[in-house]
């Protein structure tokens, strides 16, 4: 539950699609309010596929779904013919906005399946927990004559890690060369950890880090120390992962924070003590979190501890509120 101190701040840009470069046929894209970004379209020199998958995939990535639905609706209108990358880049959008089930009818019309849709796809039902879906549609993939990049298999190894599929994951990444002659990258191999972590086989992730072809990078270890916190009993594997990220990533203050908060659990008040210190004579500070949330075709970002929304009198009125509700 938010605190009293964790404020939200609203990047409130008013110019939707306001900068905008055609000379390399790719289009840098702020956003606003739909009616501003309706101005912008008709200001627009040259409208092309390019275009629209460009401001597609900004929508995904900022959550824009008003934006990217009325954009959605724009094409159909014109009648642009949906190639396979405006298609995955609609999936992709539909998606990231939690509307699975949208994505799912772009994928029935896209007149040519390519990779990239298939990846589109298979991505989102991953990220959705769908994991059961994720592996019929990388059937049916391969039964439409498709052949899966790295990309599809990231997608499915990831699909199986945050759906439990710990056995039908395994069979996966142990037979992307034979089957799929495809060569595993960090990226593989981070999906791979993260199923392992997730089934609570700290042991055996630990064991396919150490031995991996190429040196494993901070995202692997930071997966590896969130999951032994989970666990709070494997401290000498918590502090084998955090010698490795001082050294690679020094300065994240998270790190040190999921260390002091193992040897909490196990009350090691010293090496807590011992954190703390090293956090204060380094001079680690800790970074604000923050999240995104569209409301009215504006999107807000939240922050801890910060007071520049114009609407934070509010804002600290209602969690009042929430947090008198929640005690009753």
């Amino acid at each position: 539950m938010l605190g009293k101190n964790e404020v939200c701040y609203c990047d409130n840009v008013t110019d939707a699609f306001k900068t905008y470069q055609s000379e390399s046929g790719f289009w840098r894209i702020s956003f606003g309010d739909v009616e501003s970004a309706r101005l912008s379209f008709d200001r627009m020199p040259e409208k092309n596929v390019v275009t629209w998958t460009g401001i597609i995939t900004a929508c995904a990535n900022l959550g824009a779904l008003e934006i990217g639905k009325w954009v959605h609706e724009y094409t159909d209108r014109k009648r642009i013919f949906l190639n396979p990358k405006l298609g995955a880049a609609l999936i992709d959008m539909y998606a990231k906005c939690g509307h699975i089930d949208k994505a799912s009818q772009v994928l029935k019309i896209v007149p040519y399946k390519g990779v990239y849709v298939w990846n589109a796809m298979i991505g989102g039902l991953a990220m959705h927990g769908y994991g059961i879906e994720a592996i019929h549609r990388f059937r049916e993939m391969k039964g439409n004559g498709i052949k899966p990049d790295g990309v599809t298999l990231i997608a499915v190894l990831s699909a199986c890690s945050h759906s439990g599929l710990m056995e039908k994951g395994k069979e996966i990444f142990h037979s992307m060369r034979k089957d799929y002659d495809i060569e595993l990258n960090i990226k593989h191999y981070g999906c791979f950890v993260d199923l392992s972590c997730r089934a609570g086989l700290l042991d055996e992730a630990y064991e396919v880090i150490t031995n991996m072809s190429m040196g494993p990078n901070e995202v692997l270890w930071g997966t590896f120390l969130n999951a032994c916190a989970a666990a709070s009993s494997k401290v000498e594997l918590a502090e084998a992962a955090m010698q490795q990220l001082m050294v690679l990533e020094p300065f994240n203050d998270g790190n040190y924070v999921l260390l002091s908060n193992i040897y909490a659990a196990k009350k090691r008040w010293d090496d807590v003590a011992r954190i703390r210190t090293i956090l204060k004579d380094g001079q680690i500070v800790r970074n604000p979190g923050h999240s995104l949330i569209e409301v009215d075709n504006v999107v807000h970002e939240f922050m801890v501890g910060d007071g520049r929304h114009p609407c934070s009198e509010e804002i600290y009125d209602m969690l009042e509120k929430v947090a008198v509700t929640l005690k009753e």
